[in-house]
């Protein structure tokens, strides 16, 4: 056994696991978290009110400047400024109409003000990524998604970055807000929180109940234009109770995380700064993303933080791994204060796993707790929780208390479903899709598929087996399970694959278009002293050769032809984000890739193999 593997991971006062079953005749399981969820508090925002009235000179939110310091936002001017903000909107008649706030800038301090006061003043509040505005030629789907909620007030940080896209959308009727750069017409945001609140606010603050509409999210688009989801405030406040109950926090606890994941998503959005501002903690806005050209910007603030919790990506973690592993002052810096790294969207190959346990024990003498949640949009975000401490990956948890999860059989595993107050009541203005994603028992139809890890002990937790509309069958009729193969995949050739596309609906075998690590990759190249672009790399015979030794080891103890990757390809460019293949949590989207790479798909069936193509045995 790897020493590492001996060391205690670093305590966390979680609760431990349990779950409540129920099997049907006809395969279907049932699980429940047998406690009951307990009352949470009435707004979202109650949080952010309490924080304010006990310590308002407490930190909240960090941000650089334009001159690299950073800006700080306490708890008792963010009360202010949503109070403010709130009055604002109350006067411009958004609270008697209930027309939205849309937001379409990244994360910022003004981004969250608008956000606080919007939601203080019940106005419905619609963030947009930033993709559909500033990295869309078309903005198409920017078009879509205001054209379909409507608002009445559009927030933009920065009004020229935004020119063009305000132009292409139809503003009549619309007021703009922008905290920099205003262009002709445009309001100044800093004439809201000049605002002076009245007892309009703590009247409208008031009305705001569980089924209040408090956001309205959007889906990804990668199969059509994006759907609008409604989240009700019971939503929010429910799901920050089912994390509350399962860890309840600690007075000398101070939570400090440093946090890309965007606000117009669901666990950026819903959980990551609604979770900071329960337990009382700071948050430092982290402008890097983990994409080439922009992961620097977080290491360079990692060198500045010791962060008490880290969430990223799987394909985050993978960038980070070497960075930290070539720097000892870094890594020391890293782990001091973490007390666990949390994960999603994909799962984590446990060889990353183990690389992030060796350098914990390394550094502090203690393994680091990998959490991990699953869920979506519509159950804003998280459904189940992985809360203890487990050896490896692939397993997100259990229930939290209120949820239910249904598990329908198909074929060798179960389509899941859920039933909670964290699910959504629908898609905004589309009762045919709302009716169409539920079941007759009121069950949302996520369309995931998972397994239990211990079908004779479900307290071990579920395994996610990926999206039940991903997998596909061989000309021979034999079913591929897209998330499970791709993963194995990542492990079999580690460190050097980023990320992988697994081919093969309809054709005669598996084959698989991989990414390339280009800083793990650095260190297997035929002549590691030049060093290497992405394109290099997918043409280096080094790089190659141990792909190829990795994938024909998996091949070895495959098993099925289901499990056997005959022929790979290194990609050699990015994976595009205006193509959708790469979404803005950097995540791969497996069908928007396939479509926006068809001819190197083409390839790796032809014969002879196309240019590139690299047969495994």
């Amino acid at each position: 056994m790897n020493s590492a593997m001996r060391a205690p991971f670093r305590p966390i006062d979680f609760a431990k696991p349990e779950v409540a079953v129920e099997r049907r005749p006809d395969g279907t399981i049932v699980l429940r978290h047998p406690r009951p969820l307990d009352a949470g508090v009435r707004h979202i925002l109650d949080y952010l009110r309490d924080w304010a009235e006990r310590e308002p000179a407490r930190p909240f939110l960090h941000q650089r400047d334009l001159k690299d310091r950073w800006r700080t936002l306490g708890y008792g001017e963010a009360w202010r400024g949503a109070r403010a903000v709130a009055q604002a909107l109350i006067d411009r008649g958004l609270a008697a109409s209930g027309r939205a706030v849309s937001i379409l800038s990244s994360n910022s301090l003004e981004h969250a003000l608008m956000t606080f006061g919007a939601m203080a003043a019940g106005v419905p509040l619609a963030p947009v990524s930033p993709a559909y505005s500033v990295m869309s030629r078309d903005h198409a789907k920017l078009k879509y998604v205001i054209g379909l909620i409507d608002p009445a007030l559009v927030f933009v940080q920065d009004a020229r970055l935004y020119r063009k896209a305000l132009a292409a959308i139809d503003m009549g009727g619309r007021e703009l807000v922008a905290a920099e750069d205003l262009t002709p017409g445009a309001t100044d945001f800093a004439s809201l929180l000049a605002t002076a609140p009245g007892p309009a606010v703590d009247q409208a603050y008031a009305k705001v109940g569980p089924d209040s509409v408090a956001k309205y999210l959007f889906t990804s688009g990668s199969t059509g234009m994006p759907k609008a989801v409604i989240n009700t405030m019971r939503m929010l406040t429910a799901n920050q109770q089912m994390a509350a109950q399962l860890a309840p926090p600690k007075p000398e606890d101070r939570a400090l995380v440093l946090d890309w994941l965007p606000w117009h998503h669901t666990f950026g959005g819903n959980f990551n700064i609604h979770a900071i501002m329960r337990l009382g903690g700071e948050m430092y806005i982290d402008a890097g993303r983990p994409i080439p050209g922009l992961f620097d910007v977080t290491v360079k603030n990692l060198r500045e933080l010791s962060p008490t919790g880290f969430s990223n990506v799987p394909v985050g973690y993978a960038m980070l791994a070497p960075v930290l592993e070539g720097d000892a002052e870094l890594r020391a810096r890293f782990f001091r204060d973490l007390k666990l790294l949390s994960y999603g969207g994909a799962s984590l190959p446990r060889e990353l796993w183990q690389r992030y346990q060796d350098m914990a024990v390394a550094t502090i003498g203690q393994r680091i707790m990998f959490v991990t949640g699953w869920g979506s949009t519509e159950t804003a975000p998280t459904a189940t929780t992985l809360h203890w401490a487990i050896e490896g990956t692939g397993n997100i948890g259990l229930p939290y208390p209120g949820v239910e999860i249904k598990m329908v059989p198909v074929g060798d595993k179960h389509e899941l479903r859920v039933r909670g107050p964290i699910v959504t009541p629908g898609y905004y203005k589309q009762p045919d899709l709302t009716q169409k994603a539920f079941d007759e028992e009121g069950f949302y139809r996520i369309g995931d598929a998972g397994r239990l890890i211990d079908p004779a002990d479900p307290i071990k937790g579920l395994a996610f087996a990926g999206r039940v509309a991903e997998d596909f069958k061989l000309q021979s009729g034999t079913w591929v399970s897209t998330g499970g193969t791709r993963l194995a995949t990542l492990e079999a050739a580690a460190p050097a694959l980023q990320d992988a596309v697994v081919t093969g609906h309809d054709r005669p075998y598996v084959g698989l278009m991989a990414w390339p690590n280009v800083a793990a990759c650095q260190k297997l190249l035929t002549d590691p002293a030049n060093g290497a672009s992405m394109a290099k790399l997918a043409r280096d015979p080094g790089v190659i050769a141990h792909v190829k030794r990795g994938l024909a080891a998996l091949n070895a103890r495959a098993g099925g032809s289901s499990n056997v990757i005959r022929r790979f390809l290194l990609l050699d460019t990015p994976a595009s984000l205006d193509a959708g293949e790469l979404t803005d949590k950097g995540y791969i989207n497996q069908a928007a890739a396939l479509a926006a790479r068809k001819e190197r798909v083409e390839a790796l069936y032809a014969d002879p193999p196309g240019e590139g193509v690299i047969a495994v045995d």
